[in-house]
C-alpha cells in the first residue's frame, strides 16, 4: 500500500533520516508509527482507514486525504475545542473599563453536549488573528474593517475605529475598537445583525506556544522507483511550517502529552510528547477543511 504524497518505502524512508532531511523516524510527515503517533493521529482513525480501503491483493496508492477524512470523522464528537490565534494582532477596546475581567462561558464541543463549558477571560486588550482585518477589504470580506462590526466568538460586537501602524514600516501593530455592551452572547440580542464572527484570545490570560502544520511530504504523488533519487528534488520545502509566538486559551496549558484539541477555525491539534523542555508545542494533526473527493 502507497500513500498520495507520502514515502512509504523502508529503504526511502532511511535515505531520508540518514541525510538528515527529516527531522528523524518520528518526524510528524513520516508514515511511521512513531511519525504517525507524534502528529496526533489516532489508531481509531487508522483503523477506519484501513477499513475504508477494504482488501488488497496487488500494489495500489491510496489517497492521504482518506485518511484525514477519517481522522476528523474520529476527533470531531470528541475532543474540546479552544481558541487559538496563530498570527496575533492586538485590539484595544477603548469603551471596556482597563481593570474589568469578564469569564465568559463557551461551549467545548457543539457536537457533545457531555464535553461541558468552560470559563474564557474578556479583557480591554485582546488578539485577532491578522487575517481577519484588512484595511481595503474586497466585496465579500465579511471580517474586521475600518469602521466595520463583527461579532467576537461568545462575546460582542465590537467596531473599529482607528488604525496604527509602525511608522518606519507602515505594518499595522494596533487596532482601536469600540464594544457594544447590549450585544453579549447569550442575551438574545436581535437589533441588528453582523456577517462575521471571529475568534480572539484576552492578551492578559493569553498563554504563548509554537505551532507546527503540515503539508504532504512530496511535491508529486508518488515516487518512481528508481535507484538514484534526487530527494531535494522532490520534497516539498513548505510541508512543514514553525510558527512562534502564537497565543491560546489560558486553558491550553493545561493539556496533557498527546492531548489532542480543535483549535478553532484551524484545525485539530495534539501537545507534543515527552521533550524535555516547558515549552508549550501542537502539532496540527489534520486542518477543519475537508478537501477529500472520492474518484
Amino acid at each position: 500500500m502507497n500513500l498520495t504524497g507520502v514515502v512509504t518505502s523502508k529503504r526511502y524512508l532511511r535515505q531520508l533520516v540518514e541525510e538528515r532531511l527529516v527531522e528523524g523516524w518520528d518526524d510528524p510527515r513520516l508514515p511511521t508509527i512513531r511519525g504517525l503517533r507524534r502528529r496526533g493521529y489516532t489508531s481509531e482513525s487508522i483503523r477506519a482507514f484501513i477499513e475504508e480501503i477494504g482488501s488488497i491483493r496487488s500494489e495500489s496508492t491510496a489517497n492521504i486525504s482518506l485518511l484525514d477524512h477519517c481522522t476528523r470523522q474520529d476527533l470531531q464528537d470528541r475532543t474540546s475545542g479552544i481558541m487559538a490565534v496563530l498570527h496575533p494582532l492586538k485590539v484595544v477596546i477603548t469603551n471596556y473599563p482597563e481593570d474589568k475581567v469578564e469569564w465568559l462561558q463557551l461551549e467545548n464541543n457543539p457536537h457533545n453536549e457531555q464535553l461541558g463549558q468552560r470559563d474564557v477571560p474578556f479583557s480591554r486588550t485582546i488578539y485577532i488573528e491578522r487575517d481577519d482585518f484588512l484595511e481595503q477589504p474586497p466585496s465579500q470580506f465579511h471580517r474586521l474593517r475600518p469602521n466595520g462590526e463583527v461579532r467576537l466568538k461568545g462575546a460582542y460586537f465590537i467596531r473599529c475605529d482607528e488604525v496604527i501602524k509602525d511608522p518606519a514600516t507602515d505594518e499595522i501593530i494596533e487596532l482601536r475598537c469600540t464594544y457594544d455592551p447590549v450585544t453579549k452572547s447569550g442575551t438574545g440580542f436581535t437589533g441588528r445583525k453582523v456577517k462575521g464572527t471571529i475568534h480572539w484570545v484576552s492578551a492578559a490570560h493569553a498563554v504563548e506556544a509554537v505551532v507546527h502544520l503540515y503539508e504532504n511530504l512530496l511535491l508529486e504523488e508518488s515516487v518512481p522507483k528508481d535507484n538514484d533519487i534526487i530527494w531535494t528534488d522532490r520534497i516539498c520545502r513548505d510541508s512543514h511550517t514553525r510558527i512562534s509566538n502564537v497565543m491560546l486559551e489560558p486553558w491550553a496549558a493545561q493539556a496533557l502529552a498527546e492531548q489532542r484539541l480543535q483549535f478553532i477555525r484551524h484545525g485539530y491539534f495534539a501537545r507534543e510528547q515527552g521533550r524535555e523542555n516547558q515549552l508549550l508545542e501542537f502539532h496540527r494533526i489534520v486542518p477543519l477543511k475537508d478537501s477529500w473527493v472520492k474518484k
